[in-house]
């Protein structure tokens, strides 16, 4: 990966929707080179999808959290399975350390919440849980 696929992916992680033709006028390179270019990007795999980021106003009514799971071994299986059937569990990510898995969940109120940490809670195999609210972003990278 060169100068101009950082270019590349540093437009389209602050604006997935921007054109070829924008993209070669803003990195001065011939539409033909950046299209190439996407297209390796996108066959070797370093380009996964395009998508859209959500904005604060949509995100404001939602409480966020993220729950720390210590599980039975060999349970992850069916943890994962039944983790998928919760419509607020939006990413499941396993860990190293004292955790075995980090979820992250988003809820529209505390109930809700509430609701979601003791479905979690009551699947076989989970031994103990943390749960942490997310306040505030203060940073986010994410692309």
């Amino acid at each position: 990966m060169d100068e101009l696929d950082r270019g590349i992916l540093g437009l389209l992680g602050a604006d997935a929707r921007m054109s070829v033709a924008t993209l070669s006028r803003r990195l001065k390179v011939a539409r033909s080179t950046v299209q190439a270019r996407l297209e390796r990007l996108e066959s070797n795999g370093t380009i996964a999808g395009y998508t859209l980021k959500l904005g604060e106003a949509l995100r404001e009514g939602r409480l966020r959290a993220s729950v720390l799971l210590t599980i039975e071994p060999r349970a992850q299986a069916a943890i994962l399975a039944r983790l998928k059937s919760i419509t607020e569990v939006e990413r499941v990510f396993s860990t190293s350390g004292r955790f075995d898995l980090l979820i992250q969940v988003a809820c529209s109120g505390a109930q809700v919440l509430d609701q979601v940490l003791d479905q979690i809670g009551q699947i076989t195999g989970v031994r103990a849980s943390e749960s942490l609210i997310h306040l505030s972003t203060k940073i986010d990278r994410a692309v």
